[in-house]
């Protein structure tokens, strides 16, 4: 199984910056690889978002769609994802925003691991360099929502 932690200290709100990852139909239009997602459905859990999501994600020649379970927690500026049917014997992550002076503590962690074994070799080489991009992808949208507001979500 392949695991990842990232934490990043950002000069945006932590408000804002839940609204980007929570956004996730808009995630076809900046996040890299993702080429499509739909809303299965909407639930609430006591204060918690509870959304069913199917993303489809493509690299090359390769596409692959899978269905995850997102819960938002605006109360504790968090995100919750576990894949529920796909490609990966394992999939979860989680978000954590934290208000700092200035901007916001950003904590990102994402455990994963391929059913299909040659996927799980040739994914664990490119892993770092996927989620550095997609990082990079949510401070971007985060920095155009801020000084386009117009755009916001």
């Amino acid at each position: 199984m392949s695991s990842h932690t990232e934490t990043r200290i950002l000069p945006y709100p932590a408000e804002l910056m839940f609204d980007v990852v929570a956004d996730v139909e808009r995630y076809p239009e900046f996040l890299p690889w993702c080429t499509g997602l739909r809303v299965l459905s909407r639930t609430k859990e006591g204060e918690a978002d509870v959304l069913i999501a199917e993303m489809l994600v493509g690299y090359r020649a390769l596409r692959e769609r899978y269905t995850s379970r997102v819960v938002l927690d605006r109360k504790n500026l968090s995100i919750d994802v576990a894949q529920t049917k796909g490609p990966f014997a394992r999939l979860g992550n989680h978000w954590q925003f934290v208000r700092k002076e200035g901007g916001c503590e950003v904590t990102f962690r994402i455990d994963f691991e391929f059913k299909n074994r040659m996927l799980n070799m040739v994914a664990g080489q490119a892993f770092e360099h996927v989620l550095f991009k997609m990082a990079d992808a949510f401070e971007t949208r985060a920095k155009a929502l801020l000084h386009h507001p117009e755009q916001q979500v």
